[in-house]
């Protein structure tokens, strides 16, 4: 699979690189919020071995991560630490965090 180089790209990806081994039992819905030239909000629901991913904001969202959609990409594509990018501000996280640390580990 091709690195999405628009965050449009990278949610249509996200349902075929989803690895259900590595989210058994996982019920949770991730709002992205992305600021910026291609962005805007996107919801990531996982549940029953499945991600559906959707345009808009989630009714009640176990977590929302909030980045600029540029540097959420560069998270996304590899090219940036995750970690690094929260500690430095660049990506915001709000809910459960626990979950949040697996959310990335749950893709190819």
């Amino acid at each position: 699979m091709d690195k999405p180089t628009t965050i449009e790209q990278l949610m249509q990806q996200m349902p075929g690189a989803f690895l259900p081994d590595k989210a058994k039992d996982v019920k949770a819905v991730i709002q992205l919020n992305l600021a910026g030239e291609g962005g805007g909000a996107w919801a990531v629901k996982i549940a029953d071995g499945k991600c559906e991913v959707s345009q808009g904001e989630a009714a009640a969202p176990s977590a929302t991560i909030i980045a600029s959609a540029a540097d959420y990409l560069a998270v996304a594509r590899g090219e940036m630490n995750p970690m690094s990018a929260f500690m430095s501000g660049k990506i915001k996280a709000t809910g459960n965090m626990g979950m949040l640390m697996n959310f990335m580990n749950w893709f190819a």
